[in-house]
């Protein structure tokens, strides 16, 4: 595993929040788990909790004990991911609050970008994906706008390319089929 990301894995697990390539821009996590991180990142974003947060996984078994899907759901979504796509699904108990924010489901996805999917790897759980910028502002494409940006309220930067145009995933509601962003 890259050095840098070994780095922002140990900085997520002690509460940190670092800014990573994705898909599409760069992207901020922390651990989901952990309110204080959750409450930092938002705090960073200027976005409020009830909004509710994407949680990323290195694949589907990572977030299977966090969301409840139907067998069919869950063939659906294996042939889908990886890509830039995101569910909203139906979230178990164990997903917190400050994650779902005024909803009782909770957005997750799989990425289609390596740097991303080894990130949730090296941390041993999904984390937070979010757009790294200030709430109503372009998000940033390369580590040099996240640095701009948010440099210095954030733990790390992971280094490394987006992979594809600068348009967030796709938001699809699995249960009603609804695409809420596309």
């Amino acid at each position: 595993m890259y050095q840098h990301l070994h780095s922002a894995a140990q900085i997520i697990q002690a509460g940190g929040v670092v800014a990573y390539p994705t898909e599409s821009v760069y992207g901020l996590g922390c651990d989901p788990f952990n309110e204080e991180a959750v409450l930092d990142l938002l705090a960073i974003k200027e976005r409020p909790v009830s909004k509710g947060l994407i949680l990323i996984g290195a694949d589907l078994a990572q977030l299977a004990p966090y969301i409840r899907l139907t067998d069919s759901q869950r063939e659906q979504v294996a042939r889908q991911w990886p890509a830039p796509l995101t569910y909203l699904v139906d979230a178990r108990e164990s997903v917190p609050a400050w994650v779902r924010g005024a909803f009782t489901k909770v957005a997750v996805r799989v990425p289609d970008h390596p740097l991303a999917r080894d990130l949730c790897r090296a941390v041993g759980q999904p984390i937070i994906s979010t757009s790294a910028n200030i709430s109503g502002r372009p998000a940033a494409r390369n580590q040099f706008q996240v640095a701009r940006q948010l440099g210095e309220r954030l733990d790390f930067i992971v280094s490394g390319a987006c992979d594809r145009a600068a348009k967030p995933s796709t938001i699809i509601d699995l249960e009603s089929g609804r695409t809420l962003r596309a």
